[in-house]
């Protein structure tokens, strides 16, 4: 479960990525969830596109997804959204540290 803060800033970074996942009008598939962990692995945030000829909504698809790959939703907004799945063995991203009080 990500925090306000760790949504935050993972939103911004966001912002500059491409889409790299497209779902299109077979909507989640087994194909569409291998090239997902794939991506989260070698990436850890990714955005995604849902096309218009899905019938699926898109937070819907969005949370499938993060289930089936064991990821964290970031971020859904009009036709996208943004996943985020930590990598233990090489992390990319490293979250700001926090403040002390």
């Amino acid at each position: 479960m990500l925090t306000s803060k760790q949504r935050s800033y993972f939103r911004s970074l966001a912002v500059g990525e491409p889409d790299i996942l497209h779902v299109g009008k077979e909507g989640l598939n087994a194909n569409l969830v291998v090239q997902a962990k794939d991506a989260l692995k070698s990436r850890e945030l990714i955005k995604g596109k849902v096309q218009q000829n899905c019938m699926e909504d898109v937070a819907t698809v969005a949370e499938d997804l993060a289930r089936s790959t064991d990821s964290d939703v970031v971020q859904v907004i009009g036709s996208k959204f943004v996943l985020y799945k930590r990598n233990h063995m090489d992390p990319k991203i490293e979250l700001p540290k926090k403040a002390k009080k």
